[in-house]
Order: C-alpha cells, then sequence, then structure tokens
C-alpha cells in the first residue's frame, strides 16, 4: 500500500508537533537561556574588549548542553540528526573560542560563519516541515536571521571585529530562542486547551 507524499507530510508534522507539544517545557527553557545568552552577547561588546571570544565561546557551550537536554529521547524525530549536527557543531566552536581565544580573530570568524549557515539552513528545513503550525514563520525567520548574519560576517571576513561577532551571535540567539519559545508555548497551550476539552 502506497502513501501519497501529503499523507506522509501529514505524518511527519504531527510527529514533530506532538514531540513539541511532550517537550514543550524542555524547548521553553532552551529558549528561554538563549534568548538571554542572546542578551548578554549583545550588551556585553560594549564593555568588554579582551576575553570577549572567551565569553561568546561560553554562551555557545551553555546554548548548546541546553539544546542536548532537549533532544535526549526524541531520536525518533524526524529533524533530530539535523539539530544533533547543529548542536554538536555549536558546542565545538564554543569550545575552540574558550580554548584557544587567542588564535584570530578571521579563524573565530570563520568559524561563526560555518555555524551561523548551518543553523540557519537547519532551522529554515525545520520551519518547512512543520509549515502548517500557526507559527512556522517565526521559525523561518529565525533560519534567515542566521544566514543573513553569516552572510555580513561573510562581507566583513578580513576585518570583523569581536564586537561584530557579539552582536551577530546576540541577534541569532535571541531570533532562535525567541522563535523555539514561541512554538513551544503556543503548542502547550494548544495541548492545554485539548486536554480541557476532553
Amino acid at each position: 500500500m502506497a502513501i501519497s507524499v501529503n499523507e506522509a507530510s501529514a505524518v511527519l508534522r504531527a510527529a514533530v508537533r506532538d514531540n513539541i507539544r511532550k517537550r514543550s517545557y524542555l524547548y521553553l527553557v532552551q529558549g528561554g537561556v538563549m534568548v538571554v545568552a542572546g542578551v548578554v552577547a549583545l550588551i556585553v561588546p560594549a564593555f568588554i574588549g579582551t576575553g570577549l571570544l572567551a565569553l561568546l565561546g561560553w554562551l555557545l557551550i551553555l546554548s548548546g548542553i541546553v539544546q542536548v537536554v532537549s533532544l535526549i529521547g526524541a531520536t525518533q524525530v524526524p529533524y533530530f540528526w539535523l539539530q544533533l549536527i547543529t548542536v554538536v557543531l555549536e558546542v565545538v566552536v564554543g569550545y575552540l573560542l574558550v580554548s584557544n581565544p587567542a588564535a584570530g580573530l578571521v579563524a573565530m570568524t570563520s568559524l561563526m560563519l560555518v555555524l551561523f549557515l548551518v543553523d540557519g539552513f537547519a532551522r529554515i528545513v525545520f520551519a518547512l516541515m512543520i509549515r502548517p503550525l500557526d507559527d512556522w514563520l517565526w521559525v523561518l525567520a529565525s533560519g534567515l536571521v542566521a544566514v543573513a548574519c553569516a552572510a555580513i560576517l561573510l562581507a566583513n571576513l578580513p576585518e570583523a571585529a569581536s564586537w561584530l561577532l557579539g552582536v551577530l551571535l546576540g541577534l541569532h540567539l535571541i531570533s532562535a530562542g525567541g522563535a523555539l519559545g514561541l512554538l513551544a508555548w503556543k503548542l502547550r497551550r494548544a495541548g492545554a486547551e485539548i486536554a480541557t476539552e476532553a
């Protein structure tokens, strides 16, 4: 018995929606941590010159750890491997920034460029997978923000300043965390309304 593409797509969207609804608390926490880390990344470049790259590294590691926790037990979800690759890349870039912040701004900028591109495309793919949900556009916008951050870095690659890395990382974390938190909140509320009606 063959299944049509539309039927398969509906099954996939339902699985993603159910996973987010079941783990909505973890996704809300993850979104909150990412927004806070993004705000710190935006504020700190104005006050700190040296050590900024190490701080950005710690923010990436913290964000990656929270994302790993939200992925535990979600191996059956279709976007699991794409999200896992993104999280591992985020933690690796964070570790490299922490372990050797003096390695050179160009090398660190290149790592951030790759991170923004991979995470941006992963979020765009995820948004297209959940498209019928009410807030899929916010997830798509967060992916587009990440790709735009990569384009800005690419345009400024030879002489990108550390404050630019902080600002772009902050924008990226705020948009991704806000979109994820909003999606989880809406699905959590929709699940609560369905439970009270039953």
